[in-house]
């Protein structure tokens, strides 16, 4: 136990520490380690736990983008109005829209998704009276947090990080939670979990509106960061990037989305030094992480632990 807590103080000692003794390129990288963190964490409770591969997380990401721009920059509204406002559209739009894809299975779910995030990035694209179409829209001021301005990095990197941490407490909850049970139920037979009257469609829903909102929350925290969004941002490639974070982290585990999303940020900026082979590269990687490490990188860090464990048992025998 006391070595756990050691283990937890180190950790947090290096969270509080990390963006003054890094690179600011660094530190704005931690930065959308954190956003993505947020936006992988809805794709990694529906994969993870409910089995269904969404790919339409940019959909909500770039409502949240949009709403935060607009209410900010066109309506001068305060920051908070256009977190809720795409908070709001998003979670209404998931409901709306989950209640009838979320009745098809396997890959036509994934299809039926993809297809929402193909339709949400031709509509950013057309409406440009809302959107600033491929111009976007700039100036989005940065957040101000009673009169403390988060313009820079390393002060923006510990906003984000404690809204990723406070989502991802709300994802264990949920997880531990007596529906997290009927979750697990459902992805491992569906048919079963039917028999024990467990409303599937629902609880189905009520997740890929939990998805939306983190969708959404991440997207106004990249409007205000960036302080430009345009079309580009919001396509289909994006939300392939997000279900990558769970995928390669560990679809089950919490911390393993947060292993995804550093995988996500950080290697291709590392392997872009390289030139342009990097892409090559960075797909070379992903293909292995898939075959060899099926359950993802904290998947195989359990499994490694495991066998260490049994290892000293025996040599105790």
């Amino acid at each position: 136990m006391q070595s756990r807590l050691l283990w937890i103080a180190v950790a947090l000692v290096v969270w509080a520490t990390l963006p003054f003794v890094v690179p600011r390129n660094i530190a704005d990288l931690l930065v959308f380690t954190g956003i993505y963190t947020i936006a992988g964490l809805g794709i990694g409770l529906l994969l993870g736990h409910c089995g269904i591969v969404n790919l339409a997380q940019a959909t909500f990401y770039g409502l949240g983008a949009y709403a935060s721009a607009y209410c900010t920059v066109m309506m001068g509204l305060p920051s908070i109005v256009g977190f809720v406002v795409g908070a709001a559209i998003s979670m209404a739009l998931a409901y709306v829209i989950g209640r009838p894809i979320l009745r098809l299975t396997g890959y036509f779910l994934a299809l039926g998704t993809l297809a929402l995030s193909a339709i949400a990035s031709a509509l950013f694209f057309e409406w440009d009276w809302l959107t600033g179409g491929t111009l976007g829209i700039g100036g989005i001021p940065k957040l101000d947090l009673f009169g403390f301005v988060l313009d820079r990095p390393s002060r923006y990197y510990f906003f984000v990080w404690i809204v990723a941490f406070a989502c991802m407490a709300a994802a264990h909850n949920l997880v531990d939670s007596r529906s997290g049970l009927m979750l697990r139920a459902m992805r491992d037979s569906s048919t079963a979990a039917a028999a024990l009257s467990v409303d599937l469609q629902s609880l189905r829903t009520r997740v890929f509106v939990v998805c939306a909102l983190f969708g959404s929350l991440a997207g106004s925290l990249f409007a205000h960061h960036a302080s430009f969004v345009s079309t580009q941002s919001f396509t289909v490639d994006r939300s392939i990037s997000f279900l990558l974070i769970p995928v390669i982290g560990g679809a089950t585990s919490i911390p393993g989305i947060v292993v995804g999303a550093l995988f996500v940020t950080f290697l291709p900026e590392f392997l872009s030094k390289l030139g342009d082979i990097h892409q090559i590269l960075f797909g070379l990687a992903l293909v292995a992480i898939v075959v060899l490490l099926p359950d993802g990188l904290m998947g195989a860090f359990g499994r490694l632990r495991t066998r260490l464990a049994a290892r000293q048992g025996n040599h105790a025998r």
